[in-house]
């Protein structure tokens, strides 16, 4: 397994805020992977967190499996089995400083994304629910399968379709378990055709799995007794630097 002290300082903070994502503070993962890519590859940092995800999605889906939408899902996957095979295309043809940049890239986008929802929550909350558009929804879907695959940063996609329904809180929380769920399953053969799920990626997951139930059980806690408000700014303005940092250093390793 990895013993590099530097990856253990920047994997327990990205595993925790992935605990914590699964547990119903949704988007607030995606910071995880750039986290991990700022020790080692975009492309390994992902495969560790593969297996920690799927453990942590059997606390979420069982936490709220009585609450979620069936059409959504029905809607979302099949596209999104489509964007994780564009995902393992980029990541199986194109070099990992390509994926360091793309990976920087959406991190930055998603993350100004968000910090500008936050500014409209008290708009939104007076909005009633609007009709979901099957087109927009396979294309949420199969972006948040894109870059699920190569960031497991498939939050903001989804939550962009998602969020409009106005579905109940826990059933919004259910439904983004399920789904992602599915998801991370989808993706262990592109992982293992990339030659990713490693003994020693399983091993260095193994390590991280305590603190990785842990921190999905706190999270559902937390969910339903702490405001997200002001957190949820300071996740996305730190994804913004750490976007920043990657965007440049795939860059720099592109130029040069």
């Amino acid at each position: 397994m990895l013993t590099d002290p530097f990856f253990y300082a920047v994997a327990i903070p990205a595993v925790i805020l992935l605990g914590l994502a699964k547990g119903g503070f949704a988007g607030i993962g995606v910071v995880a992977t750039p986290l991990l890519a700022l020790a080692i590859s975009p492309v390994l940092a992902a495969a560790i967190l593969l297996p920690i995800l799927i453990v942590q999605d059997v606390v979420s889906v069982w936490a709220f499996r009585k609450t979620w939408d069936s059409g959504l899902l029905k809607l979302m996957l099949p596209a999104a089995a489509v964007g994780i095979f564009l995902g393992w295309a980029l990541a199986a043809f194109v070099s990992p400083a390509a994926v360091e940049l793309a990976v920087g890239l959406i991190s930055i986008v998603f993350a100004l994304q968000r910090l500008w929802a936050e500014r409209a929550v008290k708009v939104a909350a007076q909005v009633a629910a609007t009709a979901g558009r099957p087109w927009l929804g396979a294309l949420c879907g199969l972006t948040a399968g894109f870059t699920s695959q190569i960031a497991h940063a498939g939050g903001p996609p989804f939550q962009i379709y998602v969020l409009p329904r106005r579905l109940p809180r826990d059933a919004f929380i259910g439904t983004s378990a399920i789904f992602f769920a599915v998801v991370n399953w989808m993706k262990v053969p592109a992982y293992i055709a990339l030659g990713q799920l490693t003994p020693k990626v399983l091993a260095t997951a193994g390590v991280l799995l305590p603190l990785a139930i842990a921190s999905t059980w706190a999270g559902v806690w937390l969910v339903r007794r702490v405001p997200a408000e002001g957190f949820y700014r300071v996740i996305y303005v730190l994804l913004v630097a750490v976007g920043g940092k990657l965007v440049f250093d795939g860059a720099s390793a592109l130029l040069s």
